[in-house]
């Protein structure tokens, strides 16, 4: 489906040049002399590189046909991820290469969208935020209680995040997947 350039949005997929790519940004530009254009920065869903191209305003683009299905995450075996259809229960293996980036949130039963174009599995969609369980953290120092201080948590998957002194092994504690940083205790 053809759209014009001019009704973009953030977060759209699209294809330019054969590619296919998510719009991570855009900006309507309007000079002084001459005619308007569209700069963006695109991501490339199949090599993750990212690319900034500019585009007159009177042009259309392909937006890719882009499907989305909840699965549940299973377990994995070195490099190979298993999800879980819900629904249907059918199974989904998925390498790690495809979402490197994403592997280091995932915990067993944690449900998440798998993106599709037409048939081909572009990525995964994580929750905003993700809630685990401190596996291991040291104890705060005594006297070490300065208002931004913080110390390592290691988590029940294995991922190690920054958390204010109070947290102890045990809590229960929420993740962005934005940038992986701890948002609160539960």
């Amino acid at each position: 489906m053809m759209i014009d350039i001019n009704d973009i949005k953030n977060g759209m997929t699209v294809i330019v040049d054969g590619n296919l790519y998510q719009i991570v940004e855009f900006l309507h530009v309007k000079p002084g002399k001459g005619a308007a254009f569209m700069k963006t920065k695109l991501k490339n869903l199949r090599t993750n590189t990212t690319l900034e191209k500019t585009f007159n305003t009177n042009i259309k683009i392909e937006k890719a046909n882009i499907t989305k299905k909840t699965m549940q995450y299973l377990y994995n075996t070195t490099d190979t991820y298993y999800f879980m259809d819900m629904n249907s229960f059918e199974q989904v293996e998925i390498n790690e290469d495809t979402i490197k980036d994403e592997v280091k949130y995932l915990k067993e039963n944690l449900e998440v969208e798998l993106v599709y174009y037409d048939t081909e599995l572009i990525g995964l969609n994580l929750p905003e935020k993700i809630e685990y369980v401190v596996a291991f953290t040291a104890d705060a120092v005594k006297g070490n209680t300065s208002g931004s201080a913080q110390k390592d948590a290691e988590l029940e998957n294995g991922m190690t995040v920054k958390v204010p002194l109070f947290v102890n092994e045990g809590d229960t504690i929420i993740v962005s997947t934005k940038d992986g940083k701890y948002q609160s205790r539960k």
